[in-house]
């Protein structure tokens, strides 16, 4: 009872010590860790709602999250030369857990390199060494693995897929062919190599940060949750951030204030993040004045640096083997759903993809550059959520790396505008390079002997299609974004005129006010993101908290 009263007491015009912007993946690690002391007044806002949906919770159901506005902020990138002028989605969690809640539940945390350029570039504290431990600390990888690089005792629960078929051996036998081994924990020691994925999934359920961290923290009086709380500007006096304006219930909805004594953490991610700085006066000075937005604090790296993985798919036809697309379709997809109900091997529980394969472009790279992911099934041309009818299966690759760079910019001072969108794909020529070889190296697997069995005809882009210039083009005009935008409020010390936050979170030249989520990546990991955002909220919390940094032996004592 005087727990309920105190959290009666935390109305939505109330005075909090922190106040964190995004429910998603880093908003909700944010939450669970800020208010376990019980020391802190914490108030999380979303600006989408709850996650009841079923679809959210079934690993094959993200086909429908993505096309659900209810889920998704549906956000579309601009058209641009790279793309064939093609605008492409750009999907975004608008809804507890984010985009961990309507993602495809891939679990990678890229390779060590990609951390040790961040320190490499003035980012104190954030090379493999020392951001492996938060890595380690927010999961329970049930396989076990090395202790030395996996978790046992956090709140993620990573798993092993447990799908096996034999269209799927047959591609890993035919990947090992190519000289490309297995590598039965590709988040462990070295990520080179083919294995069935890892994922968020516990059982029959996604994994989602909402159920994860926010969930079990949701009972702590010390912390409020608010949803369809859209936040339209920071409060200002001078550089010092003291709170947030928001509309709770969308456009016509209340107009309300926070105040936030000690901090306010935006954790929005790549796109909505930049955007929310730039309308409250933090920008690049140009872009706000051309807006009649009021210039309070000139910072030209906001909204820039944009970067995406950009994949091509390749499709083959398949005979004398059951696909996903066979059984999708009229009684064998109710016997699917039956077998998911009583816990079964279930295509239900699948999401977008079934094995991982982790490969260099080239001889000569001392690093894997491309990664390439398996799935038995295709579905129908720019149509993610519908399948076909004929067996097949889908091979997509893009580049782990990629130079290529966009921006994203506000187009009006209105809040509820969408902003401008730019990724540039394929415009770096080394880009399209990579990606064009890594397309020619699905074809050497679609080709291997492991696969003739089942009589593989490639449909997409076809055979004809043979001429570097022509398969470029086929890239072009099939590929999509993988949803794993960064790098627009890039980390980075004061000295670098593009950095937008130093290596504590701080935005520069601000006071209280700190970017904890993918935007401020320095540059691309070899991953799926959702891994190393945790990993950032992670180290972000203990950074706002002001703990010593953690280390691998504070965990393993911690378990002993």
């Amino acid at each position: 009872m005087k727990h309920q009263k105190k959290r009666e007491a935390m109305k939505e015009n109330d005075e909090f010590d922190y106040v964190i912007v995004g429910a998603g993946s880093a908003g909700c690690v944010l939450a669970n860790r800020l208010s376990e002391c019980g020391k802190y007044r914490i108030c999380l806002l979303e600006a989408g709602g709850s996650d009841w949906h079923p679809m959210i919770h079934i690993p094959a159901g993200f086909v429908k999250t993505l096309i659900n506005p209810k889920l998704n902020w549906m956000y579309v990138s601009e058209p641009s030369p790279g793309t064939n002028g093609r605008a492409i989605p750009a999907p975004r969690g608008k809804v507890l857990g984010g985009s961990s809640s309507i993602n495809g539940m891939g679990f990678n945390r890229g390779q060590a390199m990609d951390f040790d350029v961040w320190a490499q570039k003035g980012n104190r504290g954030w090379s493999y060494d020392d951001i492996l431990p938060y890595f380690c600390r927010f999961e329970t990888y049930k396989s076990g693995g090395d202790l030395a690089y996996r978790g046992q005792n956090g709140e993620m629960t990573i798993t092993d897929l447990d799908w096996r078929d034999p269209l799927c051996e047959a591609y890993i036998e035919g990947a090992n062919s190519l000289g490309i081994p297995r590598n039965p924990d590709y988040n462990g020691k070295a990520q080179e190599g083919i294995s069935y994925l890892q994922r968020t999934v516990n059982g029959r359920t996604r994994m989602s940060a909402a159920k994860a961290f926010l969930n079990p923290a949701k009972k702590r009086p010390n912390l409020k949750v608010i949803t369809n709380a859209h936040v339209t500007r920071l409060t200002l006096r001078g550089k010092q951030v003291t709170g947030v304006s928001y509309h709770k219930g969308g456009v016509r909805g209340k107009h309300l204030h926070l105040k936030a004594e000690k901090e306010v953490i935006i954790s929005g991610g790549a796109i909505n993040t930049p955007q929310l700085l730039q309308l409250s006066g933090i920008g690049p000075a140009s872009l706000l004045q051309q807006l009649g937005i009021d210039v309070q604090h000139d910072l030209p790296g906001v909204g820039e640096n944009l970067r995406d993985h950009y994949a091509t798919r390749l499709t083959a036809s398949v005979e004398g083997v059951q696909t996903i697309n066979d059984r999708a379709h009229g009684i064998k997809l109710l016997g699917e759903v039956a077998k998911y109900c009583i816990g079964q091997q279930s295509i239900l529980k699948l999401g977008p993809t079934t094995v991982f394969c982790f490969w260099r472009s080239k001889p000569g790279l001392t690093n894997p550059d491309v990664q390439i992911n398996f799935t038995p099934g295709t579905h129908q041309r720019g149509m993610q959520s519908t399948l076909e009818k004929k067996s097949g299966f889908t091979l997509a690759t893009w580049q782990h790396r990629p130079e290529s760079s966009g921006y994203v910019r506000s187009v009006t001072n209105n809040p509820f505008d969408k902003p401008e969108i730019q990724p540039n794909y394929l415009s770096d020529e080394e880009d399209q390079r990579v990606i064009l070889d890594a397309a020619k190296l699905c074809r050497r697997l679609m080709q291997t002997d492991a696969l003739k069995p089942f009589q593989v005809k490639e449909t997409y882009p076809g055979n004809s299609i043979q001429k570097d210039n022509e398969l470029l083009h086929s890239i072009r005009d099939i590929g999509q974004s993988i949803y794993h935008l960064m790098g627009t409020c890039r980390m980075g010390p004061i000295n670098d005129p593009m950095a937008v936050v130093d290596d504590q979170l701080k935005v520069h030249g601000m006071d209280n006010l700190r970017v904890i989520d993918a935007s401020i990546m320095p540059t691309m990991i070899s991953a799926n993101l959702n891994a190393g955002v945790l990993m950032i909220a992670e180290k972000g919390a203990d950074l706002v908290l002001g703990k010593t940094p953690l280390t691998m032996s504070d965990l393993q004592n911690h378990i002993t």
